[in-house]
């Protein structure tokens, strides 16, 4: 099994962005592949409920389906602690299976030799 880490750094402000990086995160963890996507600058939007509701990019479906079958399929939800805090978004409000933390774990984790794409 391969590590990935996608980092979305898009949301409402490019939604083809956001949304392409969890249809490669979607495919990435049917793949037995273990999956991080990192959610910074305005992708940490993403990790507050309801966010992503309406987004839909024609011929993809909907991004709030996207990150809930990431999450199901057993996918890895990490957001950038200072992005959050900066958009003063509210921890109580993470959608099921993201988690806030710092940079430093995701550069550990890339350490390890896992891959990267960013969107």
């Amino acid at each position: 099994m391969s590590k990935i880490l996608i980092s979305v750094t898009n949301s409402k402000n490019d939604t083809d962005r956001a949304t392409v990086g969890f249809v490669v995160a979607n495919a990435s963890v049917a793949s037995e592949q273990e999956t991080v996507i990192f959610l910074s600058i305005e992708g940490a939007r993403l990790a507050v409920k309801g966010y992503a509701d309406d987004i839909h990019e024609e011929g993809f479906k909907p991004l709030g389906e996207l990150i809930a079958s990431f999450v199901e399929a057993g996918g890895i939800i990490w957001v950038c602690s200072p992005c959050f805090k900066k958009r003063g978004l509210d921890e109580n409000n993470l959608i099921p299976g993201a988690v806030i933390v710092g940079g430093a774990k995701a550069v550990e984790f890339l350490s390890q030799g896992t891959a990267s794409m960013t969107y």
